[in-house]
């Protein structure tokens, strides 16, 4: 992996070196766009409306309008930025973990100890796991200020930047506010739902179907050409299910769980295999 951005968490006089490295990659297939009636690559190219020149990326700098006034902000401009100039990871606040809702979450960073000796590092990780704390924190990254949450993963720590409250939208939904009654059968029913299905999360079980489909496709016409049979790679369709609303909730919460437990035949099981019992019920 290759760091990003280096600077030194600080929480009190306490100052952690750090190297900061994106935990995570895009595994999509990579598709760029042609014309479909001669496959002809298409391109886009920053164009200058004034002079009609293709510019380089190097040659922008960014405007702000107001209506009636153009302000040009240079690139020396916003470097000089006193946020953009810090190079601090500062920890404003340490909260309880169940206190930052997983909403807010956006992109996540390893932090990696950038000195001769790491105790401050194992010290903050260690001091986390045992209140139970996850860190608040601010700091500024490719222009732009950033609140996130410093938790722990493993040996590591995890910087997971924040969306602010205004980013987060408020859900108002009107068939919410009718008053609803859950029979004591209906909990019990979506109870033993939730039961059979109960499992020990490993995201390592799941996959992007699509993308695996997509490969897949890919492969068929670059061996076969245009002329492929999308039925014969992939074989039959898998009936769809019926969609639409549930009419009668009491009946489908006992057939899920009929057939969670084995009783439906296996034309009617979902393609995904069933969860494996949680270890923890064991």
């Amino acid at each position: 992996m290759r760091s990003i951005w280096k600077g030194a968490l600080t929480f009190g006089l306490v100052n952690v070196p750090v190297k900061v490295y994106a935990a995570t990659e895009d595994h999509d297939v990579s598709l760029h766009q042609v014309h479909d009636k001669d496959g002809g690559r298409i391109r886009y190219q920053r164009t200058c409306e004034i002079c009609g020149e293709v510019v380089a990326y190097k040659d922008i700098d960014r405007a702000y309008d107001d209506g009636d006034r153009t302000v040009v902000l240079t690139k020396e401009d916003i470097a000089a930025l006193p946020a953009e100039k810090s190079r601090e990871i500062t920890v404003v606040e340490f909260v309880p973990s169940e206190q930052v809702d997983p909403i807010t979450f956006d992109r996540a960073y390893f932090l990696e100890p950038d000195s001769s000796s790491p105790k401050a590092y194992v010290l903050l990780r260690q001091t986390l796991e045992q209140t139970d704390r996850t860190a608040i924190v601010q700091f500024s990254l490719r222009q732009k200020t950033r609140l996130a949450a410093l938790r722990v993963r493993g040996d590591v720590l995890v910087l997971q930047t924040l969306l602010w409250a205004d980013e987060v939208r408020a859900a108002q939904f009107p068939a919410l506010d009718e008053s609803v009654t859950i029979s004591d059968k209906e909990m019990k029913l979506s109870s033993a739902l939730v039961d059979s299905f109960s499992s020990d999360f490993d995201p390592s079980e799941f996959h992007d179907d699509y993308q695996e489909e997509l490969r897949t496709l890919i492969e068929a016409k670059l061996e076969k050409g245009e002329s492929i049979d999308t039925a014969e790679t992939f074989g039959e369709r898998a009936e769809e299910e019926s969609g639409g609303e549930v009419i009668d909730l009491m009946e489908a919460l006992r057939a899920s769980v009929e057939r969670s437990r084995g009783g439906a035949s296996s034309d009617d099981k979902p393609a995904k295999k069933p969860a494996k019992k949680s270890k923890k019920a064991s």
